[in-house]
C-alpha cells in the first residue's frame, strides 16, 4: 500500500478556497498534494487571445508558462531557423568542430564510444549517419550494461584503437572519466567529450575537447541539452567547419534536418526540460518523425503502434522503452543498427527482436518491482527519508525504472540495488527540489561508493555490498532537509476548472499546439468539480476506466491507470461526488472528435 492515501474527512483540513479562484473547497486529494491554479497574469492571457485569437484556455495556459503576448505565435510555431544558437558558443565546440572537420577532409579514421542507453545511442547514431552522409568512415563502439558498467574503459578505447581509429568521440559520457581519457591520451588516441551530465571540477586533463553544456565553466546556457542535443549542435558546428574548408564544393552538404527525429528522442526519453532549445528542437523532431523520418525508428513505431501522429509520448513511452530495452537486457547495438542500417529487412527484424525484448523487460521489471514494494512495505522504508531497498539478483537493467516506480508510490526520493556477490549497482530517482546527484558526489567522497553521479534527478552507483547500510545513513542524512522541504511544498497545478463539454477532440488540438510537453512545460491538467463516477471497472494492468457524470447529466469517458489498489483508486470506486483532476486526451480509438480524460487525483467535497 502507498504510505499516501487521502485525509479523512475528520482529520482533513479543507483545501481549495484561498488556492485560487475557480478551485472548489475539497479535502486533502489521493495524491497529498494540494490542488492550486497556475500562476499566470490574466492581463498578459487576454493579450495572447487579442493577439492569436485562440481560446481562453490555451491563453492561459502559455500566460501561466511565461509567455508574452509578443513571443505567442512563436512559442506555437517555433523555428530552428530563428532560434537555433552559434554552437561555438558551447566551451570547447569550436576546437571540436575545427578537429573532426580536419579529420573528415584528410580521411583520418574516427570512432564514437557512446552509453548504452537510449540518449547515447540515438547520440551515436547521430554521429553514425552524419559522417555516412560526408562520406567518412566511422567506428562506433557500445559498451554491455552487465560486463562492462557504465562510461569509457582504456580497453574499450584500445579497441578502437586496434581498428585504425585515432579520434575518439565519447557521447554520453566522458566528462568525468579521468583516469579513461588521460590513459588513451598517453597512448596516443585525441579523445573529444560529447556530454552533457554534471561535472564537480575541470574536464578530463587528456581530452582533446570537452563539450558540455554543464561544464564550470561553459557559459552557453544550454544545460537542457541531452547527448544527443549536443551531438546534433556537433554536427552543425562540424558542417560550417566543412563549408568553410570548401568540402562540399564538389559533393551535396548533408541535410541536417534529417536528424532532428533522433535528436528529440535522446531529449524526451532523457526527460530533459521541454523549454528553450530542448523544446524547439523536439518540436521539430517530431515534425520530421511524421513526415518519414528515421527508417529505424519508423519500423519500430509500425510494430508497436505509434499513432500517425508521433507525440513526445510516443517516444517517451512507445519508441524509446524497446530503444532501451536493448542495453537493458541485450545489448545497444541492436538498437543503434536499427537506427543506422539500410537494409529494410533488417530493420523490420531488428524491430520486432526489440519489441519481443521490450515486453521480457517488463516482466523483468515487474518481478523486481513486486519484491522491492514487499522489501519497502515490510521494512516500513517508506518512514526515512530516501528510500534505499537492496535485493540479491535484481536486474540492474531495471532498477532505474523500479527507482522511479517506487518514488512515485512512496513520494520519496528512492535508490534500487541490485546485488551481485560483493558489490551492488544501483539507480536513483529524486523528488524536485533533491538533489541526488550531490548526495552521491558526496558519498563517494566520504569513501561509501566505488563510483556515482549523476543528475538532481537521477544517478547511478556502484557500491561494495557490505557499505549499502552505512551509505543508507549517510543519503538519508544528507538528503533529510531537502526532502521535508520538497514533501511540505507538494502541490498540483491546475490549468483551469472545465465544465465536461471541454473534453472533446478539438480542446485535445487546441491543448496540444502548446506541446511538446515534459518538464518545465508540464503537459496541462484541469479540474472537473462535482463528479459522480459511475461504471468502473478494470481494465489492463491495475487501470480503472469509468463514466463521469455531471451535475446536469453530461457524460466524459477517463481511465485512471495504474490506480487499482492505489488511494485514487479507492475514491474513484466510492459513491460520493469528486473533483478530479486530468489531462485531456483526444481518443484516436472512437475517433469523430471523441476525447477522454486521464484522471491523475481526485478530493472529496468538504461534507
Amino acid at each position: 500500500m502507498a504510505r499516501n492515501s487521502a485525509a479523512s474527512p475528520e482529520a482533513a483540513p479543507i483545501y481549495g478556497a484561498g488556492e485560487g479562484v475557480g478551485l472548489p473547497p475539497m479535502l486533502m486529494p489521493a495524491s497529498g498534494r494540494r490542488w492550486v491554479l497556475a500562476p499566470g497574469d490574466p492581463a498578459v492571457a487576454a493579450a495572447i487571445e487579442s493577439a492569436l485569437g485562440c481560446a481562453p484556455a490555451l491563453a492561459r495556459l502559455l500566460a501561466a508558462r511565461g509567455v508574452k503576448a509578443g513571443d505567442a505565435a512563436r512559442y506555437l510555431s517555433p523555428s530552428l531557423r530563428d532560434s537555433l544558437p552559434d554552437p561555438s558558443t558551447l566551451a570547447d565546440m569550436s576546437r571540436a568542430a575545427s578537429r573532426l572537420a580536419t579529420a573528415i577532409v584528410s580521411g583520418e579514421r574516427c570512432g564514437v564510444f557512446g552509453d548504452y542507453d537510449v540518449d547515447g545511442t540515438s547520440g551515436s547514431a547521430i554521429l553514425k549517419g552524419y559522417f555516412s552522409a560526408v562520406g567518412a568512415p566511422l567506428d562506433v563502439y557500445l559498451p554491455d550494461r552487465i560486463l562492462e558498467g557504465y562510461g569509457p574503459t582504456i580497453e574499450a578505447f584500445r579497441t578502437l584503437k586496434d581498428g585504425g581509429v585515432r579520434i575518439v568521440i565519447t557521447v554520453d559520457c566522458g566528462a568525468a572519466a579521468h583516469t579513461a581519457v588521460d590513459a588513451a591520451a598517453s597512448e596516443g588516441l585525441e579523445v573529444i567529450v560529447l556530454d552533457h551530465h554534471q561535472m564537480d571540477g575541470p574536464p578530463p586533463a587528456g581530452a582533446y575537447a570537452t563539450v558540455n553544456p554543464n561544464r564550470p565553466d561553459d557559459r552557453s546556457g544550454l544545460t537542457t541539452l541531452s547527448a544527443a542535443g549536443v551531438a546534433f549542435m556537433a554536427i552543425v558546428a562540424i558542417n560550417r567547419a566543412l563549408k568553410d574548408e570548401g568540402y562540399f564544393a564538389e559533393r551535396p552538404a548533408p541535410d541536417l534536418m534529417r536528424f532532428l527525429d533522433l535528436t528529440a528522442l535522446g531529449l524526451v526519453c532523457d526527460v530533459m526540460p521541454m523549454t528553450g532549445l530542448a523544446r524547439i528542437l523536439t518540436a521539430q523532431g517530431l515534425k520530421v518523425l511524421n513526415s518519414g523520418g528515421n527508417p529505424g525508428l519508423k519500423a519500430l513505431g509500425e510494430r508497436c503502434g505509434v499513432s500517425k501522429k508521433a507525440s513526445a509520448y510516443d517516444l517517451g513511452f512507445l519508441l524509446g522503452p524497446r530503444i532501451n530495452a536493448a542495453g537493458r537486457i541485450g545489448h545497444a547495438r541492436l538498437a543503434f543498427e536499427l537506427l543506422t542500417t539500410g537494409d529494410a529487412a533488417r530493420r523490420a527484424e531488428l524491430a520486432d527482436r526489440l519489441h519481443v525484448m521490450n515486453a521480457e523487460r517488463q516482466q523483468i521489471e515487474k518481478d523486481v518491482q513486486e519484491a522491492a514494494i514487499a522489501l519497502v512495505d515490510r521494512q516500513r522504508l517508506y518512514e526515512r527519508s530516501v528510500i534505499v531497498a537492496a535485493g540479491e539478483g535484481w536486474h540492474p537493467g531495471v532498477i532505474g525504472i523500479v527507482a522511479g516506480r517506487l518514488k512515485d508510490r512512496y513520494d520519496r526520493p528512492a535508490i534500487v540495488i541490485g546485488i551481485d556477490g560483493d558489490t551492488g549497482k544501483g539507480s536513483a530517482r529524486s523528488l524536485s527540489g533533491v538533489d541526488i546527484g550531490a548526495a552521491f558526489r558526496a558519498a563517494k567522497a566520504e569513501g561509501l561508493l566505488l563510483s556515482g553521479g549523476g543528475h538532481a534527478m537521477a544517478a547511478g552507483l556502484t557500491i561494495a555490498a557490505g557499505a549499502i547500510g552505512a551509505f543508507t545513513e549517510f543519503v538519508d542524512a544528507a538528503c533529510k532537509d531537502e526532502v521535508a522541504r520538497a514533501l511540505m511544498n507538494r502541490v498540483r497545478e491546475i490549468d483551469g476548472v472545465i465544465a465536461p463539454s471541454a473534453v472533446s477532440g478539438a480542446f485535445a488540438s487546441v491543448i496540444e499546439s502548446a506541446g511538446p510537453f515534459g518538464p518545465g512545460n508540464p503537459e496541462p491538467v484541469f479540474a472537473l468539480a462535482s463528479i459522480r463516477v459511475e461504471r468502473t471497472r478494470t481494465v489492463g494492468e491495475g487501470h480503472l476506466s469509468c463514466d463521469l457524470v455531471s451535475a446536469t447529466g453530461e457524460r466524459v469517458r477517463a481511465i485512471a491507470f495504474r490506480s487499482l489498489g492505489e488511494p485514487l483508486g479507492e475514491l474513484l470506486t466510492g459513491q460520493e461526488r469528486l473533483h478530479l483532476a486530468g489531462r485531456i486526451k483526444a481518443d484516436n480509438w472512437r475517433g469523430n472528435g471523441a476525447a477522454q480524460f486521464h484522471i491523475v487525483d481526485a478530493a472529496k467535497a468538504p461534507a
